[in-house]
């Protein structure tokens, strides 16, 4: 429902401030040597004389029919640079994705299954940890220590999969820690519930009570913290690809930056935009599918 709008939005934004960084883009496509007259004519060849709104305008129409406009640096079209960076950039974000949910969720069962003892102390403090460390420190540490000191992995290029293992932890690390987290709050919230109650007091086995009772209740914040972290990895992998030298989308954006290509960063803002909006939609759809009542709530309200 909101997507068409939020979309709009960032196009509204990010349109704005493209163009009034400075620089201008007729004069890095022609170089140092052009003379005015070439900047001018080349200029009015873009459409760059017109007001910004009409740009605006054209840019937008264009959009949606899915043209994201040229390259300045290469002459490709955005679109097809988008999709040929777009493959490593979701590898990593799923990747990513997977270490957080798989370390994340066992952690926040662990300490709500030993609350109050050590193991949930020591689980909840690396959850803590996991949380407080900037990603890109993680990342240069990692780098120092597996690839200098103890030189086991590679330390950029995205050739084997060993070149995944750093910056798969690098973006799933406050993942990790955020998913544990939640986990753990929400599995107490659970446990002390009537239903859980009644099922101990039948003679149902814990682990019996754990899978068909606490985990389908709990999955549900788990599931809305992991689709909004998606997107948050998705925005993440702009610094880890450029700190791993990875060919990804997030580092196409920050050598378009660098080089003023504008139709380049505005698309791939764009594009980040849709994707993360789509993440969301899929998220609220799974919502009933592990509860049946919000697709029962849904139907009585139609």
């Amino acid at each position: 429902m909101f997507l068409i709008p939020v979309l709009l939005g960032v196009s509204v934004v990010i349109f704005s401030i493209v163009h009034l960084a400075p620089g201008d883009p007729a004069e890095v496509m022609l170089g140092p040597s052009a003379t005015q007259e070439e900047i001018s004519n080349l200029r009015e060849q873009l459409g760059l004389t017109k007001p910004l709104y009409v740009q605006y305008g054209i840019f937008l129409t264009n959009a949606l029919k899915g043209d994201l406009g040229r390259s300045i640096k290469s002459n490709a079209p955005v679109v097809d640079e988008i999709m040929e960076r777009f493959p490593a950039t979701l590898t990593l974000a799923v990747l990513g994705m997977i270490f957080a949910i798989v370390i994340g969720l066992p952690l926040g069962i662990l300490a709500a299954l030993k609350q109050n003892t050590w193991v949930d102390a020591l689980c909840s403090f690396f959850a803590l940890v996991g949380f407080s460390i900037p990603n890109f420190w993680v990342g240069l540490m990692l780098m120092l220590l597996l690839s200098i000191y103890i030189p086991v992995l590679p330390s950029s290029g995205f050739d084997s999969w060993k070149n995944l293992i750093m910056p798969t932890i690098v973006l799933g690390i406050q993942t990790m820690a955020v998913i544990a987290r939640m986990t753990r709050s929400s599995m107490l919230e659970v446990i002390r519930q009537d239903y859980v109650r009644t099922a101990r007091a039948k003679g149902i086995s814990d682990r019996l009570v754990l899978t068909r009772h606490i985990l389908g209740n709990v999955l549900i914040p788990v599931v809305t913290i992991a689709g909004i972290y998606f997107g948050h990895q998705l925005g993440g992998v702009v610094i880890t690809e450029t700190i791993f030298s990875i060919p990804g989308l997030g580092r196409l954006i920050v050598d378009a930056i660098r080089a003023q290509d504008y139709p380049v960063v505005q698309g791939g803002v764009l594009f980040f935009a849709l994707c993360v909006g789509i993440v969301n939609l899929l998220v609220d759809l799974l919502y009933a599918v592990l509860d049946p009542r919000i697709k029962a709530q849904y139907r009585a309200a139609k």
